[in-house]
């Protein structure tokens, strides 16, 4: 009864993490929150939080609590920035194309050889990451990887303010801990695409593909 009642807490939260409302890198209620919230025992939700552990879904610092997917960084958060509402999110992914088109093209133009090496390890990377955490922070490491060649200071430090916040996630079953391989297949091509544009040294082809990819994790993340 006792693993029962923990697969079911994990799963209710493991759902928020992936569906966005806790956001990568924020920190989850604290134990005595969740046991409030869900009517459980303190060895229910341990548990619970243990299974989201082992599916990549939850890291844990000791004396600060559990965060979703990825610790935040040591400095302090920018509250401004977490996106409650699908409007807020839909706002942060608006702001995160129009970082992100113009980071691409200017890496294509100004990439050294050893960005374009680095952006390639990053989408290495991405290709054998499987699950969640491991999946956000290659994806995360190649666009930023895509604004450190743009040379432009301001480009890769806003990109660093929003974090892996700015990714969007599919909503997809807690069970699945794996990525689907199809959806993994498309993301992949997706990022080699712009890391191929930016090889090129093809600014507004690597604009456009960062553009379409951006426009793909949206439709994705809609379609579940």
């Amino acid at each position: 009864m006792t693993a029962s009642r923990a697969e079911d807490v994990a799963r209710q939260l493991g759902e928020r993490i992936l569906d966005g409302t806790i956001a990568p890198g924020e920190r989850l209620p604290s134990e005595a929150r969740l046991v409030e919230e869900f009517a459980a025992s303190r060895s229910v939700v341990r548990e619970a939080l243990q299974r989201l552990q082992t599916r990549g879904l939850v890291r844990t610092r000791v004396g600060s609590g559990s965060y979703a997917l990825t610790p935040p960084a040591e400095a302090a958060p920018d509250a401004w920035l977490a996106a409650r509402t699908e409007r807020e999110r839909a706002e942060l992914h608006e702001l995160r194309i129009a970082l992100e088109t113009e980071s691409a093209a200017l890496a294509a133009a100004r990439r050294s050889d050893a960005e374009a090496a680095e952006i390639d390890r990053a989408l290495e990377a991405l290709a054998r990451a499987e699950l969640p955490s491991a999946t956000v922070e290659a994806d995360f490491a190649f666009h930023r990887s895509v604004a450190s060649a743009s040379a432009n200071r301001y480009l890769l430090a806003l990109l660093d303010r929003l974090g892996p916040r700015a990714l969007i996630l599919p909503r997809a079953r807690l069970a699945d801990e794996r990525r689907d391989g199809e959806r993994a297949a498309a993301v992949l091509s997706e990022h080699r695409a712009i890391a191929d544009a930016i090889r090129r040294r093809d600014p507004l082809a690597a604009s456009a593909a960062m553009r379409a990819h951006l426009a793909s994790s949206l439709a994705r993340r809609a379609d579940g």
